[in-house]
């Protein structure tokens, strides 16, 4: 049974994915709330390792994660989620098989976390959910196609200037490190693009 905290919690994030991807009905979120739970991760906390099967869906209340790949034992950044953003082992989740990816808290966070089998089963029994889930794809999926873009086809000050404008807060929430291999650019390029000033006096 959870704490009056927990359900505080609860209830916050229900309110905000009836507002902000789809509305709920009061059948569902009974379901809902008999399935999920109330996580808490410190920052630098392993949620998912690599090769791990990892069959959970997670909406962050508060905090933020990175998910991530090693290469040649280095971080790739491959994606971060934040306040009101589902996430999850996303290969792992939908094929069910070990998980290339680790997904690691960049700050305190609070999560809701909800089984694989309790989604479809939710998706099945619940029109609304059904809608939120296929939101919540969509927006991933749009996400992920502007990231490939960005690669593809922007320019390292392009790509910088439009995760800008996304998140306004990224500077304060991740560290140059990470934001650099996010983009796909290195660290010394990265410097160059926040300091023209200094690179032309160099």
């Amino acid at each position: 049974m959870m704490d009056q905290n927990s359900t505080q919690l609860l209830d916050l994030a229900l309110e905000t994915i009836d507002q902000k991807y789809a509305p709920l009905s009061e059948a569902c979120k009974t379901d809902i709330k008999n399935c999920v739970l109330i996580k808490h991760y410190t920052q630098a906390e392993t949620l998912v390792r690599q090769d791990q099967y990892a069959d959970k869906l997670y909406f962050i209340i508060q905090g933020g994660v990175k998910i991530f790949y090693l290469k040649n034992g280095k971080e790739v950044v491959d994606w971060f989620a934040f306040e009101h953003e589902f996430f999850n082992a996303i290969v792992s989740f939908f094929q069910n098989v070990p998980s290339p990816h680790y997904v690691k808290a960049l700050e305190d966070t609070s999560c809701l976390e909800m089984s694989r089998e309790d989604v479809f089963r939710l998706s099945a029994q619940h029109h609304c959910f059904e809608t939120l889930a296929r939101i919540a794809v969509t927006k991933t999926m749009l996400r992920l196609q502007r990231r490939v873009v960005s690669l593809q086809f922007e320019t390292a000050q392009q790509k910088y200037l439009l995760l800008l404008e996304e998140r306004e807060d990224i500077l304060q929430r991740l560290s140059l490190t990470e934001i650099s291999s996010y983009l796909g650019i290195t660290l010394e390029t990265l410097s160059r693009i926040r300091n023209p000033k200094r690179e032309k006096r160099i």
